[in-house]
């Protein structure tokens, strides 16, 4: 449960003080270590919210201390997080379709290593482009980044929007990027599904 107080003894140099709690003439030990979210130093007459818990020593001591007139630290979203883990676990799916239909011989394993070196490929066009943009040089196409995510380089493509922070918030450059991955993906599992991949393996053989 939390707690309201005020620190009314506060050491800085050692990192440490008491908070006497309201209406109580009794203080809480509070370390420099207990205060999260916060952009000050603790002073005396801070007014805080807190929870008691148990310090080593086994005595009361002040943890998760919060300033009152800071602002309450937001809270993260369970669907947001959800809505951005989505597109890892389709790519994380398709690969495992990917191996498994190399297993089960319904596509050379050719294709496989040839998605895997688009990738890597398209991971580093994206950290070249980011870069480029960094320096305010020659920039690479868009239509170059959705070529290469067409022909199978879109799982690297995805890695370097979330690794790299590098096209992952234009909304109009992501609408095309899934267009190409669906074309991509919708393509390749007509291929495994129909058992139209037979030229593949003469081509590989």
């Amino acid at each position: 449960m939390r707690t309201q107080g005020k620190i009314t003894r506060w050491d800085d140099e050692r990192g440490f003080g008491f908070i006497s709690c309201n209406g109580d003439e009794g203080s809480v030990f509070v370390h420099i270590t207990s205060f999260s979210g916060t952009s000050r130093r603790p002073a005396d007459g801070d007014v805080v919210y807190f929870e008691i818990g148990k310090g080593k020593n086994g005595k009361s001591q002040a943890e998760r201390v919060r300033f009152t007139d800071e602002p309450k630290p937001p809270k993260r979203s369970t669907g947001r997080l959800q809505n951005r883990l989505r597109p890892v676990n389709f790519a994380w799916l398709f690969v495992c379709f990917l191996i498994a239909s190399a297993y089960f011989n319904r596509i050379p394993w050719l294709v496989v290593g040839a998605y895997g070196v688009m990738s890597v490929a398209t991971f580093f066009v994206y950290a070249w482009d980011k870069g480029s943009a960094q320096l305010g040089k020659w920039r690479t196409a868009e239509s170059t980044l959705h070529w290469l995510a067409l022909v199978g380089g879109w799982p690297g493509g995805l890695a370097a929007q979330r690794l790299l922070r590098h096209k992952s918030s234009k909304q109009q450059f992501l609408s095309v990027f899934w267009i190409m991955v669906t074309i991509n993906v919708v393509a390749t599992g007509y291929l495994v599904w129909m058992g139209k991949a037979s030229f593949l393996y003469q081509m590989t053989h």
